[in-house]
């Protein structure tokens, strides 16, 4: 999760003023009419998201403590201010501030194209699926076009009507004298609440919105090789926009569930392969399980404690490219005997003598006896 004050550049003590100044700065540089970049957008909602939590007080006291969850937790709206779409920046000012920013361009128009919000999900997955990719089958709900009456929010036979106040523009100018001259002062139409239209007749489907809430099935293709946070982005299965606007994004966050056996590293696999003295002495050639089942392994003649055996290949595919994958290494662990026979125990005594030049000390024999009787 974002930082909110890291996201502003401020410090956790800033003042309101400072926190203003901040915003102005990173809303000229990331709004999506200036920034082409295809960050900007997220960017921009999000630092509209943390502006308006650090200026209320209750929000912003929720969040130092709880954090962002917390702020969910007591109630707060997780959408920010501009998940619903972008005015022009005189709009975004005007609103924020009680100013334009002195852009030439003028007010942009209330029922211009706005673009839908992006939705999230959260997946979670096996192990071996984000290593090989797989199909699921969610539902997922989000905002469509009103059926009914085509997303005008009109009822049938009728349409919604320029606002005689504000002429269409969805604002409305005020002039005051003063004795130092006239001011000119803009606002939010009250008629229209800043559409630029009247409905007489609302959809009694949508009540007026244009936009219904419903319910879809899709496929999500996972491909092979994500990991734990990726991200995948379906284009338009988020809400659908208004006045004709592009549908959001779904962005589907993943979670892989860890394995028991296997641990991942990039690319690469590693696990642990238990072999016995004998193994580890003389060497031998042993099964193992891997991402794609039993597999041989060659044990080499002196292997030791925590040596690090290779099977190339055997790893994670690479993703963008399935073919090529990362290596599967085996964690050596040697392990001691227990519940020796009389048998293996004369074995090892022998084989201490040649090695040693020596017979086992009393110590030795009484552990190896201790290790028989159990």
């Amino acid at each position: 999760m974002s930082d909110y004050y890291e996201l502003l550049g401020v410090s956790k003590n800033a003042t309101k003023d400072e926190i203003k100044s901040a915003f102005r700065k990173m809303a000229l540089k990331y709004h999506p009419d200036v920034n082409k970049t295809p960050e900007a957008e997220t960017k921009f909602k999000e630092i509209g998201k943390a502006y308006e939590t650090l200026m209320d007080d209750n929000k912003r006291a929720t969040y130092d403590r709880y954090g962002e969850d917390g702020l969910k937790d007591a109630g707060f709206s997780s959408a920010g201010p501009f998940d619903g779409g972008f005015g022009d920046l005189n709009d975004i000012f005007e609103s924020f501030f009680g100013g334009g920013f002195g852009f030439t361009q003028g007010s942009s128009n209330p029922n211009a194209p706005q673009s839908g919000s992006d939705l999230r999900m959260n997946l979670q997955i096996e192990f071996e699926e984000a290593v090989f990719g797989v199909k699921k089958t969610k539902t997922i709900t989000h905002l469509e076009q009103c059926d009914e009456c085509g997303g005008t929010g009109a009822e049938n036979g009728s349409s919604p009507e320029i606002c005689p106040t504000c002429g269409g523009t969805g604002k409305v100018q005020y002039v005051t004298q003063t004795p130092l001259g006239s001011f000119r002062q803009i606002a939010t139409c009250s008629e229209c609440g800043g559409s630029g239209k009247i409905i007489k007749n609302r959809c009694k489907k949508c009540k007026g919105t244009g936009r219904i809430e419903a319910e879809r099935t899709i496929t999500i293709n996972i491909p092979a090789g994500v990991n734990d946070g990726s991200k995948i982005r379906l284009s338009g299965e988020g809400n659908c926009g208004k006045n004709g606007g592009r549908t959001g994004d779904l962005i589907v966050v993943l979670y892989v569930k860890e394995s028991e056996q296997f641990k991942r590293n990039g690319f690469d696999i590693y696990s642990k392969v238990q072999i016995s003295f004998p193994q580890a002495a003389l060497g031998d050639v042993i099964e193992v399980d891997t991402l794609d089942g039993k597999k041989e392994l060659t044990i080499p003649q002196g292997a030791e404690e925590e040596n690090m055996l290779q099977l190339k290949g055997l790893g994670v595919p690479n993703l963008g490219n399935s073919k090529k994958r990362g290596n599967h290494y085996f964690v050596v662990d040697i392990v001691t005997p227990k519940n020796l026979t009389e048998e293996e125990k004369n074995l090892y005594k022998k084989l201490y003598e040649i090695r040693h030049k020596k017979k086992p000390s009393s110590k030795f024999v009484d552990k190896m006896k201790n290790v028989l009787h159990n």
